[in-house]
């Protein structure tokens, strides 16, 4: 039997083949159950790791996951919403998958063994200055351990994350977090639980990380870019909530503010001009909450 517990058979799912509908969706979802709490006990180490990307994100750096296969695509699709969520460039939070965008779609052959795979990608996407997530359900995947040991020859800060105990991936990173959620209800079927527990993590690292460096206000996303009809309804929600002004002065302000909410937000409040209102943000690099403390003082 493979030591890799994500690898094990699940004693409660043999035998899948001949239960009913309902008893299939049943066991999936008692299984389903585990991992917030696997996930829960990881919280330690979670933060250390979303401290250190506050810290590369406020000196200019960016994060960057890495991974095959389904840790590819959960790391590419969590970067990608970044942008439309918090109103950050697509570079703050990048997704890198071995084997290029196509293998978002396609299973790319040999991709996820190739060590020098990892390498040629990490040369290619990372700066010193930027911090390097390597994704692998196994932690142990070649294409993962190439891009943490290049990245961390380059200088980048590295943080693994992998669903099964002291993985060789843990050895080779600064950070480890480790969601040992266990046998898959599926044998080898690592796009579920741990796929799941990958999709929950990351949630916690962009979304935490994008609060902490002033991209929301209360539970408000005042970073949000209004790019069209629906989010500029969302923008003179938010600039009505926080302001007090009414839907028609909202909408006003923000395209006067062209679009940028926290804008709007601050000439409204303070009764500042535009470009100064501008000004304070970029001052703060885009930090929403020291520009209101600013000119709140």
């Amino acid at each position: 039997m493979n030591k890799f517990v994500t690898e094990m058979r699940n004693s409660k799912s043999e035998n899948l083949h001949e239960r009913s509908v309902f008893e299939i969706i049943q066991l999936i979802n008692k299984e389903d159950k585990v991992v917030a709490d696997i996930v829960g006990e990881a919280l330690p180490q979670i933060e250390l790791v979303i401290n250190k990307m506050i810290e590369t994100i406020e000196n200019g750096g960016r994060v960057i996951y890495f991974g095959a296969g389904t840790s590819g695509r959960l790391g590419v699709l969590d970067a990608s919403e970044c942008p439309p969520t918090f109103g950050v460039s697509p570079d703050v939070f990048k997704g890198v998958i071995a084997g290029g965008d196509s293998a978002l779609r396609f299973a790319v052959e040999n991709a996820e063994d190739s060590k020098e795979l990892g390498v040629e990608d990490v040369n290619t996407h990372v700066v010193p200055k930027d911090l390097v997530v390597g994704i692998a359900s196994s932690g142990q995947t070649p294409y993962v351990i190439g891009v943490v040991e290049q990245a961390r020859k380059l200088g980048a800060y590295t943080v693994g994350l992998s669903c099964n105990p002291h993985s060789f991936l843990s050895d080779k990173v600064d950070i480890a977090v480790e969601l040992p959620v266990g046998p898959e209800v599926i044998t080898g079927s690592t796009r579920m639980k741990a796929g799941t527990a990958q999709k929950m993590v990351l949630n916690i690292f962009s979304t935490t990380t994008m609060i902490k460096t002033g991209k929301i206000y209360k539970n408000l996303m005042v970073n949000v870019q209004a790019t069209n009809e629906k989010l500029r309804k969302r923008a003179a929600s938010i600039i009505s909530d926080l302001t007090g002004a009414d839907e028609k002065k909202a909408r006003e302000m923000n395209d006067i503010a062209q679009g940028d909410t926290r804008v709007a937000i601050l000439m409204i409040l303070f009764d500042v001009e535009l470009e100064k209102a501008k000004s304070i943000i970029k001052k703060y690099n885009g930090n929403f909450v020291k520009a209101m403390q600013e000119l709140s003082s």
